[in-house]
Formats: structure tokens, C-alpha cells, sequence
């Protein structure tokens, strides 16, 4: 409100940033979506990379990895799952939530959903990471689940 006012006689208009983690799932759309020239320009250096080119160079050989986020505002619940291949291939979804949730839940929401996707393609070694301090710490058991919705999520994990 002081920057508006601040700004007022100089005829230009202050908006206050909006949530760093809402934007994050658009941003998140937006720089997972290709153009066509950048399909062809992927498809070209993947023919040149080896084929033993895991993103976390610690990882077996035969490990997938799975990157999980999840968003929550009041206007609208998604989910990012992003899963690297052993040899390096990016397979993308973003998911929009048809109900209102927490951030934690929407966490959990992306989390399920990487997991049965990870299923579906019948990985056997799996690394799951993810941003959210308490999914991770619950999911590893280091925190309880107390709020019944969470035990729940934790349950399914």
C-alpha cells in the first residue's frame, strides 16, 4: 500500500508480486512445453549424447529418477512430475487438480501421481525427489502425519 501511494503521483501502478509458489507450476508448464524447433533441436542432441547419461552422475546406471512439486492457491490445485530415464530422456506431466487442497496436499498429490505413473511404466529403481521439507520427512519417517488427511497421503505413499 505505501508503494501505491509512493507511486500514485508518477501515474505508474504497483502490483505486489504473487506467490512464489503458484507461479512456479506456470512456470513450470511453460518451460516444459517445446516449440517445434526446439523438439528438433532436442532430438538432435540426444542422438549425439551417450546413452549413459544420467542427470545425477551417482546413480546406478539403471536408476530412474522422479521430480515431484505440487501448487495450491485460491484459484487453483496442480502438480508437476518430471521423470529422467537411466539414460537421460525427460518424460513431463503437469497435472491440474479438480479440487481445492493444501500445498502439502498438492505435494502428495504430485508425489501419488509420479508413483503411479512410475508404476505404469514398470520402473524397478527408483530416486524420488521433491522440494517440500515435511513430504519428504514423512515420507522417510523422520516426522509423524498427524492431521488425518496427511495420514492418509502418507499411507498411500
Amino acid at each position: 500500500m505505501k508503494w501505491a501511494i509512493e507511486l500514485s503521483q508518477y501515474d505508474l501502478l504497483y502490483r505486489p508480486k504473487t506467490a512464489t509458489k503458484a507461479q512456479a507450476l506456470a512456470d513450470f508448464v511453460v518451460e516444459f512445453t517445446p516449440t517445434a524447433e526446439e523438439e528438433k533441436m532436442v532430438t538432435k542432441s540426444k542422438e549425439k549424447a551417450d546413452d549413459t547419461s544420467p542427470t545425477d552422475s551417482n546413480l546406478p546406471n539403471d536408476m530412474w529418477q522422479l521430480h515431484v512439486d505440487g501448487a495450491s492457491n485460491h484459484k487453483e490445485v496442480g502438480a508437476g512430475v518430471v521423470i529422467i530415464t537411466p539414460d537421460g530422456t525427460l518424460l513431463e506431466q503437469a497435472i491440474t487438480l479438480g479440487f481445492s487442497a493444501s500445498n502439502n496436499e498438492a505435494e502428495y498429490e504430485a508425489l501419488l501421481a509420479g508413483l503411479r505413473l512410475a508404476k505404469e511404466l514398470s520402473i524397478k529403481r527408483l530416486a524420488i525427489y521433491s522440494d517440500s521439507q515435511l513430504i519428504t520427512n514423512q515420507a522417510s519417517g523422520e516426522y509423524m502425519a498427524k492431521h488425518p488427511r496427511m495420514v492418509q497421503y502418507l499411507d498411500k505413499v
